[in-house]
């Protein structure tokens, strides 16, 4: 595909999630402070987008939405929108926005690894990867706009998963401030707060109960994952599925 196929075939696919998500970027999120653009950045954007190529952002042709709550400030919990590449089939990289419209932010990264990638790491490594198990099983991880039995097939290949998150912009700032913060994953029913979700699945009209009673026949694939216990939050007992690893963890 010649690059000005892909940017027109990008533009569509934007298009088609743009239509999906209206209104989803967050209502009560400060605009960054600054000036219109002029009419002679527009120009130059548009011979931009004519001219060169922008394979890198390209390929981010998967879009999830879950929740992070922050590893050290756990009640500091956010809906994270990730635009993904999946380099290979043990190792994607993901865009983080704090919404699906026009006007989200960029406020992050996060890497996934597989299980077998995972058992590569140090020891020491370790301590900054978060488990996926839960996000699956609970129906919280959402795939927006795709069928439900291609969701159901990509959420099976990343039972077992983990992923390390860093956001740089907390939606309540008007510009990025301070360091990068390390992000974290739900582990018990509970520990996200209800509104969270109800307003993620208004917005986007997914349904994370139905999601998890989909997913159920997952967690016979799932094995012990280290990391389930780190925020410390008070919650129910995980669903089937979610339990914690004790050998080869950080302490």
């Amino acid at each position: 595909m010649t690059p000005a196929r892909a940017r027109a075939r990008r533009a569509g696919v934007a298009c088609a999630l743009a239509a999906l998500v209206a209104g989803a970027a967050p209502g009560d999120a400060p605009r960054p402070p600054g000036g219109e653009k002029t009419s002679e950045t527009e120009l130059l954007e548009a011979g931009a987008v004519a001219l060169q190529d922008t394979e890198p952002v390209d390929q981010l042709s998967l879009w999830l939405v879950g929740f992070h709550p922050l590893r050290h400030d756990p009640s500091h919990q956010m809906e994270a929108h990730h635009f993904c590449r999946q380099v290979n089939q043990d190792f994607a990289q993901c865009a983080l926005f704090d919404g699906g419209g026009e006007d989200a932010r960029l406020n992050g990264i996060e890497y996934i690894v597989s299980e077998k990638l995972f058992e590569t790491l140090p020891e020491a490594e370790r301590r900054y990867w978060h488990p996926h198990n839960y996000e699956i099983l609970s129906g919280q991880l959402v795939a927006p706009g795709i069928p439900r039995a291609a969701e159901h097939r990509l959420m099976a290949s990343k039972i077992g998963s983990y992923g390390k998150t860093w956001h740089v912009w907390m939606s309540e700032d008007p510009l990025p401030y301070g360091d990068a913060r390390l992000a974290w994953s739900f582990n018990r029913d509970g520990e996200a707060r209800p509104e969270l979700v109800r307003e993620r699945d208004a917005k986007l009209g997914t349904d994370t109960r139905a999601a998890r009673e989909s997913r159920q026949d997952l967690a016979a694939r799932a094995k012990p994952q280290c990391g389930v216990d780190v925020l410390g939050l008070p919650g129910d007992a995980p669903p089937p599925g979610v339990t914690r690893r004790t050998e080869g963890c950080p302490r």
